[in-house]
């Protein structure tokens, strides 16, 4: 076990917004929560899947919804509305444990993301249990089907939901992952684009080979190289890429980006025009989905297509790119959980809108 200090931690998320890919929360948000478990002088254990009993009881919370902002015309939907004193995580994970009448060992984050890993460490850490480094997906992701637990057909139910006005739900039968998406989702979308989820309350014997192991290190390790390169602002993106084994592709200038609310989801474009007259395009479902160079399909996902602004070497996660932001974009490889076939079925070139067989540009 090992007690993470602040450092750390910074670490931790800075690398996780690198290995979101674009999605996974605002760090901001991530940091506040880190911030309010130190303030409260409590304590970050993390532990290897290897050092975690058999019968701990292991649960997986997360923030869900649309990271763009609200519209006038929506807010006005939840006038009235008074939010719960409570923040909706540790409101949802005491009743989910008096709900189950048991007490969790700790968590695991569903995804790496600057506030969605701290959304995972955030009830464990208040509660005095542990964090466990390892996570279902290795990266962020848009639905609750894109991770290991769908592979191996987990159950995700019971599924524990609050809002931020102080509404929980429970669902106690659900058929399958894909089910379970839907379900949160539209729960999200009448609780303002973002609802505070629980899942997966599982023992350590079910989970042990399912989790990607190390990834909340990894995470680290990332972070790591990033403030130790972002000093020379241009070294930073091709030192993460290459402690990530994977390359910076392209560099330019943003010439249009879209964002937009749809479905709970944010979706868009971002287009992107080098010196030299290339130019490549990202399309967007929370995450980087796909980008086409000249026009040609050149990554999609499971890889992980990141982005840095090259002025301050800094990640960049959705919706944050803007028009006229100097961009270096960085290939990642994917877990190697979504390169079988049934993993490139749910989360491949089809679920970006690419009619094609999965290629990666690392191996070019």
């Amino acid at each position: 076990m090992t007690e993470l200090t602040r450092q750390n931690l910074e670490d931790i998320l800075l690398g996780a917004v690198i290995l979101g890919a674009g999605g996974g929360g605002d760090i901001s948000e991530g940091m506040a929560l880190i911030d309010q478990c130190l303030a409260a002088g409590k304590t970050f254990d993390l532990v290897s899947v290897d050092d975690v009993p058999d019968d701990a009881l292991i649960c997986t919370p997360y923030l869900l919804g649309a990271i763009s902002p609200m519209t006038p015309e929506e807010e006005r939907l939840y006038a009235g509305l008074t939010p719960a004193n409570q923040h909706p995580m540790l409101q949802a994970y005491a009743e989910f444990q008096d709900h189950l009448k048991q007490e969790f060992y700790g968590t695991t984050a569903c995804e790496l993301g600057g506030s969605n890993t701290a959304a995972a460490f955030f009830p464990a850490v208040m509660n005095g249990h542990k964090i466990i480094d390892a996570d279902p997906a290795g990266r962020a992701v848009p639905e609750i089907t894109h991770s290991t637990y769908y592979l191996a057909g987990l159950p995700a139910a019971p599924i524990y939901a609050v809002n931020q006005f102080g509404e929980s739900f429970l669902i106690d039968k659900v058929k399958d992952d894909q089910r379970a998406e839907t379900l949160v989702r539209a729960l999200c979308q009448v609780s303002r684009n973002d609802i505070a989820a629980i899942d997966h309350a599982l023992p350590m014997r079910v989970l042990r080979e399912v989790l990607i192991p190390g990834t909340i290190s990894k995470a680290m390790k990332l972070g790591e190289v990033w403030r130790n390169n972002v000093a020379d602002n241009r070294k930073a993106p091709s030192a993460v890429a290459a402690a990530g084994n994977g390359a910076v592709v392209f560099e330019g200038v943003v010439t249009q980006v879209n964002y937009k609310t749809d479905q709970g989801f944010t979706v868009g474009q971002i287009d992107i025009a080098a010196a030299n007259g290339e130019t490549m395009r990202v399309s967007v479902k929370n995450e980087n989905m796909a980008c086409w160079l000249d026009g040609a399909v050149y990554a999609t996902v499971p890889d992980l297509i990141c982005l840095f602004d090259s002025d301050s070497g800094a990640p960049i996660a959705n919706p944050d790119c803007r028009a006229a932001q100097a961009i270096s974009v960085v290939i990642l490889p994917a877990p190697k959980q979504f390169l079988t076939d049934k993993g490139l079925s749910i989360f491949g070139p089809n679920y970006a809108g690419i009619d094609a067989a999965f290629r990666t540009p690392l191996l070019t």
